[in-house]
């Protein structure tokens, strides 16, 4: 935080694309939240919803009583998703999201396959077993983690194939028991082409691999579409999951939601109904604001406001990328999910990185350096808060809230042309010079 300038400031208060700081400085909030805040900061239907739970004083439900709200939601749910995607589990966090469906995929098994596929790129969460199948330089101290893990290139479907045929058990049946997938990587702006999402999920079904989608950050209209495989017609993952804006920027609540005959193979009798929960599981408050939080999905059509930041984001960030080719290398994304992959610049960038705390080792300190230097003038100067992305080619992050405005995005887009304007060396010099000063 204190690289990006950000971790000397107090906050005040927040509200939708607005972060104001305790100096009174108003600043325009492009981060969404990293995925969080698809609503915005204190979204008034969010707090009103949860004022009445709280007015109310309904019950933290139990787990030995039915709750109304749990139900709620899992029917909303599996109301908005396609197929046979039915039945739903809410835990706190992304990574828990994911560890739940790897775990409801071993034991559609019955324990035994022993193989499961991730991606060389991918990020799945930082718990030990999310963590190992992340593909990240976020997690590159190895924990210890899952067993029978087999990485492949992300979007290569014959990596997938190869992979597949190379997970034999002795009989010469297939080892697999899941492919965990990242349909668009939210941390490297790459996705996988409708037709070999389709010829993946052709491919899980003939073997009877559970294919798991995670969408925790593309989810609930982030990209244009509700979910970005929802674009693609047929296209059905056994479980979905999903995390992030699903709490409304209030809630910390996750979910994944499977198909019935997969939850109903894995867990679906007696002994096994608890072999998966969580203290928290269904707690009241949070799943009443998952309710209010998708419904003003639905309702102000959260999937059109992607869009339509889309048609100023990506004609706006393209000029940009034409105007500024020795700094920008290119741009992508999708709705209001978007990545500027910055670089460039003379050799004595090494050098000048060495003098950054914490970068003095990283083979993508020339990329990650330039891309500070950007997001620290962008706050400093512009009052635009922005990040990057740790993972891959760290791309600088435009990720705005969906109740932004194209006001906002043209706010943005000025201020990003200005500071790309003033050239990487004055950049760079400005950016290191306060970061060796603040060190010292």
């Amino acid at each position: 935080m204190t690289t990006f300038g950000f971790g000397r400031e107090l906050v005040e208060q927040a509200e939708g694309v607005w972060i104001q700081l305790r100096d009174g400085r108003r600043i325009l909030d492009f981060s969404g939240g990293v995925g969080v805040l698809n609503h915005g900061h204190n979204h008034p239907r969010i707090l009103a919803a949860r004022r009445r739970f709280a007015e109310r004083r309904r019950m933290e439900v139990h787990k030995a009583f039915f709750s109304p709200y749990l139900a709620a939601l899992s029917h909303n749910v599996a109301a908005l998703l396609p197929g046979d995607l039915s039945v739903s589990y809410f835990p706190n966090s992304g990574a828990e999201a994911n560890e739940g469906a790897v775990k409801m995929a071993y034991k559609y098994h019955g324990g035994r396959r022993n193989t499961i596929l991730r991606a060389d790129i991918s990020f799945h969460g930082k718990t030990l077993g999310a963590g190992s199948l992340t593909g990240s330089s976020e997690n590159a101290f190895r924990f210890p983690g899952l067993p029978g893990i087999v990485v492949h290139p992300y979007g290569d479907l014959a990596g997938v194939r190869a992979a597949v045929d190379a997970a034999r058990t002795p009989d010469g049946g297939c080892d697999v028991y899941a492919v965990l997938v990242e349909p668009f990587s939210a941390s490297t702006m790459r996705h996988w082409s409708g037709e070999d999402l389709l010829a993946l999920q052709r491919l899980c079904r003939e073997r009877d691999i559970i294919l798991i989608f995670d969408e925790i950050y593309t989810g609930w209209g982030k990209t244009g579409s509700l979910f970005y495989f929802m674009r693609h017609e047929g296209l059905l993952p056994d479980i979905l999951t999903y995390s992030k804006s699903l709490g409304g920027g209030k809630a910390s609540i996750s979910g994944y939601t499977a198909r019935e005959p997969v939850f109903r193979r894995a867990y679906d009798r007696l002994a096994d109904v608890i072999l998966h929960s969580t203290t928290y599981y269904g707690f009241g408050e949070e799943t009443a604001t998952a309710v209010e939080a998708i419904d003003i999905v639905v309702g102000d059509d959260y999937p059109a406001r992607a869009r339509a930041l889309e048609a100023v984001l990506r004609p706006g960030l393209e000029r940009i990328a034409k105007e500024h080719p020795d700094v920008v290398g290119r741009v992508a994304g999708a709705g209001a999910l978007w990545g500027v992959f910055l670089g460039g610049g003379p050799a004595v960038l090494d050098l000048a990185g060495r003098l950054v705390p914490g970068f003095s080792h990283d083979p993508q300190f020339r990329t990650k350096l330039i891309t500070l230097s950007v997001i620290a003038h962008l706050f400093r100067e512009h009052r635009i808060m922005t990040y990057y992305s740790p993972n891959a080619d760290n791309p600088l992050m435009v990720a705005p809230s969906l109740v932004a405005t194209p006001d906002d995005v043209e706010r943005f887009l000025t201020g990003l042309d200005a500071t790309l304007s003033r050239g990487l060396p004055r950049l760079l010099a400005s950016f290191v010079r306060e970061r060796v000063t603040s060190r010292w």
